[in-house]
Parts: C-alpha cells; structure tokens; sequence
C-alpha cells in the first residue's frame, strides 16, 4: 500500500463529508463563533487518539494475543458496516440523547472523528508493516488536515452542495469503503486458511 492509498483509505474511513451534518446538528446550540474553535479542539483530540492507536496499537494487539489476520477480519467487518450506514443512511436521531452545553470529546472527537473504523485501521496499517511508520503517520496527517479543512468549512459546503449532494457525496464514499472493506475480509481469510 501506498502513501497515498493509505491517506485515501484513511480519509474515506474518517468520513468527513459524512460528518458534516452530524457536526452542524451537534454544533446549532452554539454560539456560530466557537464553532472552529470546537472544531479544531476535537479533531486535536482524535488526532492525537489516533496516534496512540497508530504507534501503541500493535503492543495492545500482542497483550490481547489477537492476531493480524484477526484484526484485519473485525477491521473488514467494522469497514463494512459503517460503509453499509454510508450508502443507506436513515433518518435514525443520532443525538437524540445529547447532553446539554458545547460538546467535548463526545460525539465528535470520539466517535465521529476517531471511531472504531479509524482505529482499527490505523493498527491493521502498523501491523502489517511496522518498519513504514513514517508512511503511516503521514497518511494520518494528511487525511486528518484535509477531514479538518473540510469540517472547518461545513457550514459553507453544507450551503453550497446542499442536504441532498451530501448525501450522494457520502454514498459514493460508502461504495468505495464497501470495496476497501471486503478486500480487508479477503486478506484475513487468507491469512488465516492459506498461509
């Protein structure tokens, strides 16, 4: 894998397209002011989750005794099913049960930013090839600058591409991750069966 198929993979599992409106819903209560402020803070914060995840991942992954190809079968199946909510997103109240106040960490540090998805596949990335962890960490970096960029101005891209052209941008990312998801399946199976 690549530096840029890692940052691609990395920026479709992070998903910011898809938490626009999740964002701009958790975000209305506030003052329009704070919103970069919080913005940033908690993408900071997922960030640095998942450097932890990146850099310690492995060594939890040699505590629990959980293999690679394991991991790369969970990390199929979680991949799978957040793309599967992706494509055939409902009309579900994600915060229907949301605190009070402006929000910290919780919803959109975690699990909007560093979710289970993301954390997975940053440990499946060094795992597979520790020796690169150079390559990864800027995979990390770049999709998590531009998955910032990109909620910084949601307000904007929520105006200009409208409830309707996110939906369909979020879709197609859900199709792209259905594939990366299954591709992840396959590894694991054959790593477990075949080799």
């Amino acid at each position: 894998m690549t530096v840029l198929s890692a940052t691609l993979l990395l920026f479709l599992v992070l998903d910011p397209i898809g938490n626009i409106p999740l964002f701009l819903c958790s975000l209305k209560s506030i003052d329009s002011r704070r919103h970069k402020r919080i913005i940033i803070r908690e993408s900071c914060i997922g960030l640095a989750l998942l450097l932890l995840f990146l850099f310690a991942g492995r060594y939890i992954l040699l505590l629990l005794q959980i293999s690679q190809s394991s991991l790369s079968i969970a990390g199929g199946i979680i991949l799978f099913l957040i793309a599967l909510k992706m494509i055939f997103r409902g009309s579900e109240e994600i915060f229907g049960n949301a605190t009070e106040g402006e929000p910290f960490i919780v919803p959109l540090a975690i699990p909007l930013i560093a979710g289970p998805s993301a954390m997975t596949t940053v440990i499946l990335l060094m795992a597979r090839e520790p020796s690169r962890w150079l390559d990864w960490f800027v995979a990390l970096m770049c999709a998590w600058l531009l998955s910032c960029v990109i909620l910084l101005f949601s307000n904007r891209l929520s105006r200009i591409f409208g409830n309707r052209g996110l939906i369909a941008l979020e879709r197609l990312m859900g199709l792209i991750l259905t594939t990366v998801a299954v591709q992840m399946l396959i590894i694991g199976i054959r790593q477990s069966f075949f080799s």
